[in-house]
Formats: C-alpha cells, structure tokens, sequence
C-alpha cells in the first residue's frame, strides 16, 4: 500500500501536527484535494508529502484509507505550497490550516461526481469546449431549423487616455521588471488623483500580453466593483473575476476554479485572494498598500500584503505596491534599497491638490449656554453652503457611526455600558436601539434612566447618523443652481447593509445627486468623485494621542486620503480645499499636511521610530489570551513568559525582550476578560526562532490553566 502525508483543517492545538499519515491504493500527485477519515466524520484533505516506502510506522499504529479522490481537478502547485508552507511557519499556524482555510468552503461539501458537474457549468458559462462524454444535454430537445451563424460585431478598441510624464517613467520601469531574471518589488508612490489606476491597467496589459495572469488586490470589499468595472471596460475580451467575502459560495467556487485552471486573466480580490491559485502569474499589484485591511485580524493573521511580496519573490514575477500614503515599513523598504521605489508627484491634468485648511476650534464662538454646538464651525460651514449653491459636492469624514457613542443620565451619571464588554453601547437613532460595536449586544433604547429612573437621558457625542441630521437642519433653506433644496446623504457600515446598496449610493453621488455626503473612511479610500471640491474632517482629534504607536501615521494617511477626493476634476481643482476642525492646530502633523509632504512626516516618524526601537527598526508578536477571570489570562500570560526566558537562557540566542501581560484598550469582550504580552526583538530571525519552539509548547501549558478559553499569536501585530 502507499502512504501519504495529509494536510486537514485542524486547529494548531489540537496537537495533530502537520500532515496525517493515511494509506492508498494508488499514487496521488502533491497538492491534490481527497476526501479523508478524521475521527468520526468525513473531512477534506490535501495530499502534502509523499511517505517513503521505507518509513518507520510506531508499534500499534494502523493506518486509515483515504477517501475519493477529487481528481477531476488538477492538484495545487508547488508555488501555492511553498506560499502555504511559509505562511503556516511564519504566522505560527497548522500547515492544514492554513491550506484548507484559503480554499473555497464549497470544495468541502462536493464529491468527484458534484465538482465535475461545476466544472461543466463553469465551461459551458465560459464556452469552453466539454470533456468527452459530457457535451450531449441530459435531455434530448427538437433539433432547431439551421441558420447561418450570427457574424460577430468587431469590439470596439478600449479607450485608453493618454499618459502623463509621471506615468510613462513609471511604466518604463515597470517593463523592465517583466524582463528582469529576479524581478524587485516596487512601491509606486503616487499622489492622489496621479493616475495609479491607469498605470495598474497598462501593466496587466502587458502581462496579458506576454500570455500570462495578473492578480489585483484590494483592500476592501467596496472597493472591488468599481475597480472591476475600469478592468472589464479597458479589457472587454478577456476572462475577470473577482475573489471577495460579498460572493456566494457558489459564485466564489466558480471564480475560484477558473482561475486555478488558467482560464481567469485577471483575478480582482481582497486579502483572501493572495491565495488564489494561479498557473500563468504574471503580475501582482497590490492597491492601496499601507491599508491595515490586509491584516486577517483572527485565524492565521498573515498580512496579504506582506505574503504578495514573498510570491512575487517566490514565483519570479513582478510586484507592484501602490498608495498615496505608503505604510512605513514599505517607504523604509523602498528607502534601504530593497524595494524600488517609483514616484508620481503631479495629478493627472496638471491639477492642484487640495489647500489644506487647518480650524483652531478654541478660536471659534461658543454656543449659547444650554444648547449643542454646531458640528461644524461658522467657516467651514459658510464654504459647504457656498459649494452647494455653486452645484458642486462636498464630503464630511467623521470616523465614528451610529447617532451618538454614548447616551447618559445627567442626573446620576449613568451610561450606556455594554454589559458585557469595556464598552459603551452605541445609540443608532433610526431604530431606537443601543447596539455594542464589539460583540453586537443590541437592546431597545429605555424610556428612562435605568438606575434612577430620569426620562431625560440625552445622546453624548456625535456620530455619521447625527451628523446627517443636523447638516439637514443646518442646509434649510440653501438652494442649488436650479433653486432645489440641498440634497444629504450618508454612507456607512449601517446604510449600506443590503446587498448592492453601496453600488447604489455611490452610483447616486458620482450622477450628482448628492450634495453633502456623510461617511466614514470608507468613502475616503479610492473613491474617484469628480464633483468633490470640499473635504471637511470634523472631528479628527481623537486619533491624535492615542496609545498606540501607529496612530499618527493612520490619521495622517486618512486625512491625506480624504484630502484626495476633493478636487479631482483638474476643471474644479484649483478652488479645491479641504477643511480640518481641530483643537490642536499646532501638531506637526497637521503641518505636514498643509503641504501634502508624506515624505517629512514619513522621515519624522521613521526617526521616531528608530530611537525608540520600534517597528520597522524591530520585530514584535503578541501573545493574546482571553479568560472570564482575568487572574486565569495573567497566570498563563506570565507561566509562558517564564518558559520563554528559560528557552532563551538555555540557547543562548539574540535577546528578545518580553513584556509583563497587560490589558489592551477594550479589555473585555463578550464576556471574556483580554489580557496580552508583547515580544519584541530587533532580528526577525531571532523572534522567529524563538517562536518556532516556543508556541508548540503554549499548547501544553494551556492545560495548566483551566478556565483559560482561547489563546493566540499574533505576528507582526498591527495595534498594540
């Protein structure tokens, strides 16, 4: 009999290891997808390694079968195993957890019979020649009179607009990449508006051309339909689809199979997509790279970012990051000579960036006593009044949803707690309800205070859904060019729950039917509005001195993103603005924003950084654990902080330095009390060695901690 090493989608404490060890009947190639017995149930495998012949069995050890075979599909490539190698190593996961968990969840529920019959519907769809023996219908229909085949109508040439300078620089070394033997990542660094789109389709093109596949990623799910759409229109004879967690399960099978069969060109996809097996990779781009959406924040939490570089490196092919704002460690990358980097400092069409007006609130009057200030200042709303009478759009960011945090009793001080979180309850004013952010907790907004009973109980605070009903109020009266009321809107997680909402909204703004349009940063990411001309920040202060070092370089990256919607029409640019209300109108990264100048708060971060040891000029991993008592989380904490000081004593290796547990920002979540530890070294080698015998280890001590509910590694960790 043959032996295989099986991968199985087992959690890494279930003390399994790697592969599992079944027999065979006949070869099965690495990479192929069986169906294999694993305790009572029937599961998915993937056939990992081949078992020598000659391998020792332990005494008493009976070997199970495996299952059928999903041979109708070819197997998973080496490339897409050494990239699921490396992910399960680095990010301290089961190699079966890994690979099992990046396939689509309906390869688990077919057959060989069921996945043959995707594959036929997946052929027919596409019009791509049948198997033999399955071209003839089930059904026999009444032959249909002959005709003469409809000629087919010549497609148009996409139209393709004409380059600027920046753009044909950065393209000219982008191709050189194609040619290069050893292609280098590069991180394409353009401003706003510079056209990095455009310069994303003309490297496909080339890709495709040389008869190969380009992968696109993005890093959120509304972000996918409209860049598929530019991709769908510049390339109408070629075969797109997209990867995201918006698909049905179906849906998201069949894109899948096309592409791991070579027929997808073009694959468009969020983090998830990295994965997606790819026969003909040609091109990586990675849009929008600095965005901590690429961060997979439960499972194995890999960067998609971070794993698109190693397969560029891994697979010989070109990689290209773009943003705006690059993440830190990517600029420095780029400033060490690792990555390339490519510059576009000028908009398409010659078009100004947006002045940067920075509002000190304490300077601005304060309202009457006993009534709400204004949520926007007496100039900033003069310039939203102004662009509506004008007919032009304008956008407010408040990063915050719902219509206020937090509702309070002013007679006894209570608050809208989560009962089972650090939290406070959201107030969402259009269905009356109180609703946790963090473990979803929703209840009906009381009638009175419940601890002493005052039926006035006010909303604190103010949050999207506030914002646009007071900007309704406060446009009465304000008329458009062809004497029409003010027209508001908002997008939001809330407003765009429904399935294809978003499409809908946006399409609504980019038609010009919107004047004022609320959001959150999810209307401030690539978002192309050609009508913006004011972008207002409303309350941007409360990321200014928060406890996590990352915090400035996410509030310069949103502002400055935000900033990038207002003025992309090079007609409107020059009396573009963006407005920013703050009560610290003296902080250096408000000045660098005034000039658009990522490269010197870039430079003043990165110097901040390096005195004080931190990322990227150190490694870190956080070790989280979750308890209901939160003495059971600090014991397991500080037991696997001892076993790795002795690892460390007995190897002698690199210091890494290991921090006493402490609770992170929202201490408790669903009940269960949160505490974490923070490893830091300055060599990745030496944190990853350290982590390679140390985590397997954690499975063990955890049983020494009952009570313990879950623990987790995170590497790389974006927020500590």
């Amino acid at each position: 009999m043959i032996r295989l090493g099986v991968a199985v989608d087992a959690p890494q404490y279930a003390a399994l290891g790697d592969v599992l060890h079944y027999t065979a009947d006949r070869p099965q190639p690495t990479g192929s997808l069986l169906r294999v017995p694993l305790g009572r149930r029937d599961t998915l495998g993937l056939v990992w390694e081949q078992v020598p012949e000659d391998a020792p069995l332990d005494p008493g050890v009976t070997l199970r079968p495996v299952g059928e075979a999903l041979d109708c599909l070819p197997p998973l490539g080496p490339a897409w195993c050494r990239l699921v190698a490396f992910t399960a190593h680095y990010y301290q996961r089961a190699i079966g957890e890994v690979a099992l968990s990046v396939l689509p969840p309906e390869l688990r529920k077919l057959d060989n019979t069921a996945l043959g019959k995707r594959l036929n519907r997946l052929r027919r769809q596409w019009g791509l020649p049948l198997p033999e023996g399955d071209a003839a219908p089930k059904r026999r229909r009444r032959a249909a009179p002959a005709t003469e085949p409809a000629a087919e109508a010549p497609r148009p040439e996409p139209e393709r607009p004409p380059l600027t300078d920046d753009q044909t620089q950065v393209l000219a070394a982008i191709d050189a990449q194609f040619a290069a033997e050893t292609p280098t990542c590069q991180l394409l660094h353009g401003v706003t508006g510079s056209g990095k789109t455009e310069v994303y389709l003309r490297a496909a093109e080339a890709a495709l051309a040389a008869g190969r596949q380009a992968l696109v990623l993005v890093p959120e799910i509304n972000l996918t339909p409209q860049l598929e759409a530019r991709f769908a229109e510049r390339f109408p004879g070629r075969r797109l689809v997209s990867l995201h967690s918006g698909l049905t399960p179906a849906q998201r099978l069949l894109n899948w199979l096309g592409a791991h069969l070579g027929h997808a060109d073009l694959v468009l996809g969020t983090r998830l997509a990295v994965f997606c097996p790819l026969p003909r990779l040609g091109l990586i781009v990675v849009d929008e790279e600095h965005d901590p959406s690429y961060k997979q924040q439960d499972g194995a939490r890999y960067s998609a970012r971070d794993l698109a570089v190693y397969r560029g490196h891994l697979e010989k092919v070109p990689v290209l990051l773009g943003s705006a704002t690059p993440s830190l460690e990517s600029w420095q990358q780029a400033r060490t000579g690792r990555y390339q980097l490519l510059a576009m400092p000028n908009r398409v069409g010659q078009g100004e960036l947006p002045k940067v007006r920075v509002v000190d609130m304490a300077q601005q009057p304060k309202p009457p006593q006993g009534r709400e200030p204004s949520p926007l200042c007496p100039p900033v709303l003069a310039a939203v009044q102004e662009r509506v009478s004008r007919g032009e759009q304008s956008l407010l960011f408040l990063n915050r949803r719902g219509f206020a945090p937090v509702l309070h009793c002013a007679a006894c001080g209570w608050k809208s707690g989560c009962p089972h979180c650090s939290a406070w309850r959201v107030f969402h004013k259009l269905d009356r309800t109180l609703r946790c952010h963090h473990c979803g907790f929703t209840e009906r907004v009381p009638t009175a205070c419940p601890d002493c009973g005052n039926q006035d109980i006010e909303p604190m605070g103010r949050g999207t859904e506030r914002l646009e009903e007071q900007m309704v109020a406060l446009l009465e009266g304000v008329q458009r060019p062809d004497g029409s009321p003010a027209r508001v809107a908002r997008i939001d997680a809330d407003t765009t729950r429904l399935k294809g909402s978003l499409e809908q909204q946006l399409a609504a703004v980019h038609a010009g039917e919107v004047d004022v349009l609320v959001g959150t940063q999810m209307i401030t990411k690539g978002h192309d509005f050609r009508h913006v001309t004011l972008v207002v920040a409303v309350n941007p202060d409360s990321a200014l001195y928060a406890a996590d070092f990352r915090a400035p370089e996410r509030l310069f990256s949103s502002l400055l993103q935000a900033a990038g919607r207002a003025g992309r029409d090079a007609e409107v640019a020059a009396r573009s603005e963006m407005w920013i209300q703050t009560w610290a109108p003296g902080h250096a990264l408000f000045a660098a924003l005034r000039q658009h100048d990522y490269a010197a708060f870039a430079a003043s971060q990165l110097e901040e950084r390096e005195m004080a040891g931190l990322p990227p000029f150190s490694h870190l991993a956080l070790l989280r654990a979750e308890a209901r008592d939160p003495s059971v989380a600090e014991a397991f904490l500080r037991a696997a902080r001892e076993t790795a000081r002795a690892w460390l004593a007995e190897h002698g290796e690199p210091p890494v330095m290991l921090y006493a547990p402490v609770p992170p920002q929202i201490a408790k979540v669903a009940g269960l009390e949160r505490r974490q530890m923070l490893l830091e070294a300055s060599h990745r080698g030496a944190l990853q060695h350290l982590l390679a015998d140390w985590v397997p280890g954690l499975h063990a001590l955890r049983a020494a901690h009952r009570g313990l509910a879950r623990w987790a590694i995170d590497v790389d960790p974006l927020a500590i």
